[in-house]
Formats: C-alpha cells, sequence, structure tokens
C-alpha cells in the first residue's frame, strides 16, 4: 500500500494537481500535516509531492497526521501566517535559537494562551555570534525540538538556512542603538545589531500580533521593545519571566556545556544576586553592593564580566532606588558564558 493510499484510508485526500504554494500551505496546515525541504522517511518508502509531506506512524491508529507544521521556506511562511490572518486569527511569534528547554516552553506557554495560533522559529542566528564564540558549537537537537513542539501543539515551525535567512544580497543589517552599548554590548560588540537583524526580519515576515521574549535576556528584550516603538509598530512585545531549576541557575542551553563541578561554582551566580538585590532594597549603597559582589565571585572561581544595579526602563547605571531597578551579571565559569539578572524588590 503506497502512503498516498493509507492517507486516503484515514479520509486525507491529497490535492492533485498540488495547487499554489498558498493553498497548499494553508490545505497542509488545516490538516495539521508537516511541510520540510527534503524526504521525509517512512516505513515502506518515501513520498514525493509539492512541499515533501511527513506522516507520523502510532502502532496501533495507523498513519497519523503530524504537528505542528515545519518550513524552512520564506514564502511558505508568508502564506501560512496570512492565511491565519485572513481568517482573524490572531498570530503570536517565539523566536528562538532551538535546543529548547522548560524556560522556552513557558514562552510558548504564554503565547498560546494569548493568541489563536503559534509560531516558533528555530535558527541560530551567525550575526549575533562574535569571533571566537560558540556559534558552530551551540547545539542542535533538531529532532529534540520537533518532538518537544509536536507535544505543545505548536501550529507552525519556521527553520531557515542560513542562505535563505541572509541571502548574498542581503543590506538590511540594522544598529540596535544606544541600549545596547552597556552591559552584554560592552562585552560583545555587534551581538545585539545581529539580533535586532534577524528579528526585524522576523517580523517583517510573518507579521505577528505579538512576540515573547523572555526576560532572562532583558537587555535584549528592551532593544527590541525599542526596536518596536522605533518603528511605529503594531506589534505587541509580551515579557515571560526569567526561568530557573530548583537549585536556582537560571534555565539556558549553555548550561548543557556545564560539568558538575561547573554547575555547582555557577549557583554562585544567583545565589550572590539575590542577596545583593535584597541588601540593595534594604537601602545599602549600589556600587558598595558590586565591589562585594564581584570580589565574592571572583573568590567562587568566577570571571565576572560585570555585576551593575541599572535602571530597567533605560538600562542606564543606578544611583538610588527611586525607579524600577535590576542587578545584572555576566560571568564565565570556566569556558562558559552565563547571564543572569534580578529585579531589585520594592516595599
Amino acid at each position: 500500500m503506497t502512503p498516498e493510499q493509507r492517507l486516503t484510508d484515514l479520509g486525507i485526500t491529497l490535492p492533485a494537481p498540488p495547487p499554489p504554494v498558498a493553498a497548499y500551505v494553508a490545505w497542509l496546515t488545516s490538516n495539521n500535516l508537516v511541510i520540510i525541504s527534503g524526504q521525509i522517511p517512512w516505513r515502506d518508502g518515501e513520498i514525493a509531492y509539492a512541499g515533501r509531506l511527513g506522516v507520523e506512524l502510532d502502532d496501533e491508529q495507523g498513519y497519523q497526521a503530524a504537528r505542528p507544521c515545519a518550513i524552512n521556506a520564506i514564502a511558505q511562511l508568508k502564506a501560512a501566517a496570512r492565511s491565519w490572518r485572513e481568517a482573524g486569527q490572531r498570530l503570536a511569534l517565539v523566536p528562538t535559537m532551538g535546543a529548547l528547554h522548560g524556560a522556552h516552553m513557558a514562552l510558548i506557554e504564554r503565547a498560546q494562551g494569548l493568541a489563536e495560533r503559534t509560531m516558533v522559529s528555530i535558527f541560530v542566528n551567525p550575526k549575533q555570534f562574535g569571533p571566537g564564540e560558540d556559534f558552530e558549537k551551540y547545539p542542535r537537537p533538531q529532532e529534540q525540538d520537533l518532538r518537544l513542539l509536536r507535544q505543545a501543539a505548536v501550529d507552525l515551525v519556521f527553520m531557515p538556512s542560513i542562505e535563505q535567512m541572509f541571502p548574498p544580497d542581503f543590506a538590511s543589517d540594522l544598529k540596535a542603538g544606544p541600549l545596547a552599548e552597556p552591559l552584554c554590548g560592552r562585552h560583545r560588540p555587534g551581538h545585539f545589531d545581529g539580533v535586532v537583524t534577524l528579528v526585524a526580519e522576523l517580523f517583517r515576515q510573518t507579521e505577528p500580533d505579538l512576540a515573547v521574549f523572555g526576560e532572562k535576556d532583558f537587555q535584549q528584550l528592551q532593544i527590541i521593545r525599542r526596536l518596536v516603538e522605533s518603528e511605529n509598530s503594531p506589534i505587541e512585545i509580551v515579557a515571560a519571566p526569567l526561568v530557573r531549576d530548583p537549585d536556582g541557575l537560571a534555565v539556558s542551553s549553555r548550561n548543557a556545556y556545564l560539568s558538575d563541578k561547573q554547575r555547582r561554582q555557577a549557583l554562585n551566580l544567583s545565589g550572590t544576586l539575590s542577596l545583593l538585590s535584597a541588601r540593595a532594597a534594604e537601602g545599602q549603597p549600589l556600587r558598595e553592593l558590586e565591589r562585594v559582589g564581584m570580589a565574592a565571585l571572583g573568590k567562587a572561581g568566577l570571571e565576572v564580566e560585570y555585576l551593575e544595579f541599572r535602571r530597567e526602563h533605560d538600562l542606564e547605571l543606578a544611583e538610588n532606588l527611586l525607579r524600577p531597578l535590576r542587578l545584572f551579571a555576566a560571568a564565565r565559569v570556566g569556558p562558559t558564558r552565563l547571564i543572569d539578572n534580578m529585579p531589585v524588590p520594592t516595599a
């Protein structure tokens, strides 16, 4: 029995001949089927059809439609987003670099609570990595990521190649502006320029109603908010709280680089931020607390890049408690760079 016959037995009829891309993507999405460029293996062969169709095999129920719809062509991405907008459905975008974990899933859950359709992008963006950073090493567990997204019932996954996202004639690189100058921007020049360039492209291609970003990368969150404001965009930027493991370490894809010993060292980062934030709320001098924290982290074996109290709204160095503040930190544990932040409690 051919794959096409198996689908027919399940009451799913393939359109023939293949219609234009927009209609084809809409049909696939409505049936919760998968589009992935390249060949999708079946147990008894392969199906070659426009866009390539993948269907999961369940031993009890036979071939079942797979979700989410995973695409890597920008034309298909635009077509799917357009079909949802025309149906009056709100679209939420969750940009990621993959290597998904609990914090990513929290972003997705937040998005699904605010929109009828949720799209997740997976793209390890070369423009936000500097020389000597871990672009080549960055984890890319594609099958695991798709399994998690399927379990979360995400509607669409966009997985472009570098050539698709940034073709040779790409000439729309952006500058992140003054908010990118302190903190991570001081230690990773050009990083946030790469971030806003990618995010602006994703926004242009999908035109989402909202996009969800985590507060772990709080500087990035504020930069993207400023990007949307500067372009008078109607896209709502939604912040999701930082997620921590039970031991207090901020959840990060780069935590996988840590040995058991290094993870124990890394716990000093969140512990120190918690202590210093509480003392700042009590009125202790901010610069003195920063010096104490730097010394404590250095003694614990961390190589500290920065530890600074800054105002949330403009990321300027804080001098008092008159505005909402956060304590920001970046440090290396062995070769692994970790970031964290914590709000200063208010009375």
